[in-house]
């Protein structure tokens, strides 16, 4: 944790109550963002899948293929609307990952080795063991390609399904599911840049390379303009684009440029809340609130407030389209059968492979003292964790539209991603509501001891001194 990160919990531990309760946590408004926007990425997939079988299936396709795009000159881009949005819309999902990525691994519950190894290690199992399921029943198969689809966790999805079993959860379980999330993630962004890139074009991906270190210039120097991120990341994502290496990648990159450096000083920050203190007498708790909430803020690091500021657009609008426009799986017809090689390998991958790849290695590392598990948490948690980390979807229906240009076993893959996603949610819900303990029954869990309480008050100022 840094400095103003720590001064700034102390200080702000001086303010009278009632000002306190009115703010929420880092924590609690990444886990309400995730879990509501859960919710409308199931209900955009529902909808695509009915709209994709209905009796109006053909306007769903011919929204999805729609081209659009602009001319200047000699200049043009002119695609598919689906393209626009897995390309470019994407690319700023993927910017935020970046900056969740930065920061975590940074300040946040991956700094240092003794936080990150265990969800490290899970993440490892995690991606490892579904690649070699789906490999099996794929291997000498053209299919296999697709050895990636099964690798990537959800995070919306799965916190939004640990978030209705309440405070059942220890906060162990949950730190661990979002840490195992972000690793997952970077995973994913490596794979879709090492193995998932075609017809590699130097030329261009050096262009794009040569903005990035531009972008990384401005940040080290002081730079702290959103809008010169945003001039300098099209750049970088237009050549990215055109270098055969996916668009996506430039999001990360440009997310790594912004600076992580806090807007002011501990003792500056210090200062400011003496003068807080000074100058309100907190009658008006919302307009107290405000001043309070703006103090923050004016601390926060530029990457904590583009964060801040994406997560919501990104959240309730981008994985909301993208899901509207990659649910869509046409069922019957013709001769289509879906029992296939590659909907049973993403099936299978994701529903056995996660929850015993994410045990299975954690179990290792621990036994091996490699790492240790965190207090509150245990095997059956675990386990249950992993059974969650089965839901696929965003990431896994991403890469299953690069790893198959046939659009029959693109198909395949989202239908075995899809139904794979639904069985994990329910499976790891009932899992866990039978296997944790009810809520006042908790026992020595942070819920029930006073030492868990204390435990898991260190897990939540953690978080909130990583996005002070």
């Amino acid at each position: 944790m840094s400095s103003t990160a720590g001064h700034a919990s102390r200080a702000t531990a001086k303010l009278p109550e009632q000002v306190l309760k009115s703010l929420k946590t880092p924590w609690e408004q990444f886990t309400q963002t995730e879990t509501s926007s859960g919710i409308i990425l199931i209900l955009a997939a529902l909808v695509a899948f009915a709209w994709a079988n209905s009796p109006l299936s053909d306007s769903y396709f011919a929204m999805r293929d729609l081209e659009v795009g602009f001319t200047f000159g000699g200049f043009a881009m002119h695609y598919h609307l689906s393209h626009w949005v897995n390309d470019l819309l994407m690319a700023l999902f993927f910017f935020v990952v970046g900056l969740e990525i930065k920061r975590e691994f940074m300040v946040g519950e991956l700094a240092g080795f003794s936080r990150a190894s265990l969800p490290i290690a899970g993440a490892l199992g995690g991606m490892v063991v579904p690649a070699l399921i789906y490999t099996y029943f794929n291997v000498g198969l053209p299919s296999i390609s697709g050895w990636g689809v099964p690798m990537a966790t959800d995070i919306a999805f799965a916190v939004g399904v640990l978030a209705l079993l309440g405070s059942r959860v220890p906060t162990a379980l949950k730190v661990f599911l979002l840490a195992l999330a972000i690793v997952d993630d970077l995973g994913a962004v490596l794979v879709i840049a090492i193995f998932y890139t075609s017809d590699l074009n130097l030329l261009a991906l050096l262009l794009s390379f040569v903005a990035w270190g531009a972008a990384l210039f401005y940040g080290m120097g002081g730079g702290v303009r959103p809008i010169v991120f945003l001039i300098v990341g099209a750049v970088c994502w237009y050549f990215m684009h055109e270098s055969g290496v996916h668009a996506t990648i430039a999001g990360v990159l440009m997310a790594i440029a912004v600076p992580l450096r806090h807007g002011m000083t501990a003792d500056e920050f210090d200062h400011a809340v003496k003068g807080f203190e000074r100058g309100h007498d907190f009658e008006d708790v919302e307009v107290e609130v405000q001043h309070l909430e703006h103090l923050l803020e004016s601390a926060r690091s530029p990457l904590h407030r583009m964060e801040h500021a994406l997560q919501p657009y990104i959240s309730y609008c981008i994985m909301p389209v993208f899901a509207l426009f990659n649910a869509g799986v046409a069922l019957g017809g013709g001769e289509a059968t879906y029992i296939t090689p590659v909907s049973i390998g993403a099936f299978f991958g994701l529903l056995l492979g996660k929850p015993i790849g994410i045990a299975g290695f954690a179990f290792i590392a621990v036994m091996t003292r490699l790492t240790v598990l965190p207090r509150g948490a245990n095997w059956i948690g675990m386990l249950g964790v992993g059974l969650i980390a089965g839901i696929g979807f965003t990431m896994a229906l991403f890469i299953a539209g690069l790893a198959f240009p046939d659009p029959h076993m693109l198909d395949e893959a989202k239908l075995g991603v899809l139904c794979a996603s639904v069985v994990a949610a329910v499976l790891g819900l009932a899992f866990l509501t039978v296997a944790l303990p009810k809520a006042g029954e908790a026992g020595g869990d942070e819920a029930g001891s006073p030492h868990g309480a204390s435990a898991a008050a260190g897990v939540g100022a953690r978080s909130e001194g990583g996005t002070s």
